[in-house]
């Protein structure tokens, strides 16, 4: 019998909406850990990763009250792929690291872990299926634009940083295409939700018949 969580990597492109999928799969009593709440928390004023930021990128990449200036490193690489892989070298083995952690540590029959840069990583060799959100292109860069405020040239900037589609779905055990209404969302999250519970129960050996996390 299996004493950890079954493990569900979500992951997709920037303005693919995996938000959304995430609050819905939290709504059904899953635990959700997220990649960029991990990173925020790294990097919080008095941390050592802050610290090494700034020795690597100097003082400008933090705001007058000692935070990082997210903007200003998101300009920063990706102005220059050689800062933006200096930073993932830095924070990506330490938020695998924490991930893991936090993942072991939970409770339920799954757990769901929020990974962006999935397909760009080699660190979560780990989970055991992978939950990809996936939209077109086209939506994708309307959603940014309207989120982060930025121009068309800005957010396809952003989007061609990452991996592409077709890379990601390649990595996919199961795929939601979020360019629907929020009910086919809903719909979709909970089918999901249900064939996790019945992986989880037959991966643990548990003969729990409830059909609920814990």
């Amino acid at each position: 019998m299996r004493a950890d969580p079954f493990f569900v990597a979500v992951t997709g492109g920037i303005g693919a909406g995996k938000s959304e999928v995430t609050r819905r799969f939290e709504a059904l009593g899953v635990a959700v850990i997220d990649a960029d709440v991990i990173a925020r928390e790294l990097v919080a004023p008095g941390q050592p990763a802050l610290q090494a930021i700034r020795q690597q990128f100097g003082g400008a990449v933090l705001a007058q009250d000692g935070k990082l200036d997210r903007r200003r490193m998101r300009e920063l690489i990706f102005s220059d792929p050689g800062k933006k892989q200096l930073l993932e070298a830095l924070l990506h083995p330490l938020i695998a690291m924490v991930m893991q952690q936090q993942a072991r540590a939970a409770s339920g029959p799954y757990v769901m872990l929020a990974i962006p840069l999935l397909a760009e990583s080699h660190r979560y060799d780990w989970v055991d299926r992978v939950l990809v959100i996936d939209a077109p292109v086209e939506l994708q860069r309307e959603r940014i634009m309207r989120r982060d405020s930025i121009t068309q040239s800005e957010a396809d900037e952003v989007i061609a940083g990452q991996a592409t589609r077709a890379q990601r779905i390649a990595l996919a055990d199961d795929v939601i295409i979020n360019q629907s209404d929020l009910a086919e969302l809903d719909e979709a999250v909970k089918r999901l939700h249900s064939r996790y519970l019945e992986i989880a129960r037959r991966v643990r050996g548990s003969s729990d018949p409830s059909g609920e996390c814990e």
